[in-house]
């Protein structure tokens, strides 16, 4: 039988709402993650069995602390610069990198986006499991390596290499960490510290 693996539901919050205010719009979009995937019409949905995996084995919530929310009226104004603050950028790279998300606008707060939420897998924060690619090119191919401390740089020229035995070799661990969408999951969240 397939381990199952652990999750957590991560999300981002203001840094200048109270930490109670925090916990409870975090709260608010946890609620709508999970009735947003009970609305989806699909057999076999994928996400609601991994929410409901969640909500019955794991209960994790990670919070973090996401800057400025700056949803308002200011933000619908015509200019060349889009107003926006760190939440609703990060909103949008995660949308764009297709990883299913909830929000919560609180209607207290001027309708400010005060949380996003987003379930992920022990292959984005369990680095011993699963290492960062420069650790497991280190640690499976360190004898191909010359050791004068210049591994970091060959592993991101392999990374970027257009070659296909370096792409397989980058593959192997993008395939071990669950896809592409982890790939950004791992650097999106280095960005981040605990609200």
């Amino acid at each position: 039988m397939k381990e199952k693996l652990e999750l957590r539901m991560y999300g981002i919050v203001p840094y200048n709402i109270s930490p109670i205010q925090q916990a409870i719009q975090f709260a608010h979009a946890v609620v709508e993650y999970g009735q947003n995937v009970k609305s989806y019409d699909v057999i076999n949905n994928v996400e609601l069995k991994k929410y409901n995996d969640w909500a019955d084995s794991w209960k994790t919530l990670i919070i973090l602390n996401g800057g400025t929310s700056n949803h308002s009226i200011n933000r619908y104004h015509q200019s060349d610069e889009p107003f926006v603050g760190s939440m609703e950028s990060n909103l949008v790279l995660l949308e764009q990198n297709g990883i299913e998300i909830a929000t919560f606008y609180e209607p207290d707060l001027n309708d400010m986006l005060s949380a996003v939420v987003f379930i992920v897998d022990e292959r984005v924060f369990n680095r011993k499991k699963y290492p960062d690619f420069e650790d497991w090119i280190i640690e499976n191919y360190g004898d191909l390596i010359i050791g004068n401390g210049n591994e970091y740089p060959i592993t991101r020229r392999i990374k970027e290499s257009n070659s296909k035995e370096d792409q397989k070799v980058y593959q192997s661990w993008v395939k071990i960490i669950g896809g592409e969408k982890n790939v950004f999951l791992r650097d999106f969240l280095k960005n981040f510290r605990l609200a």
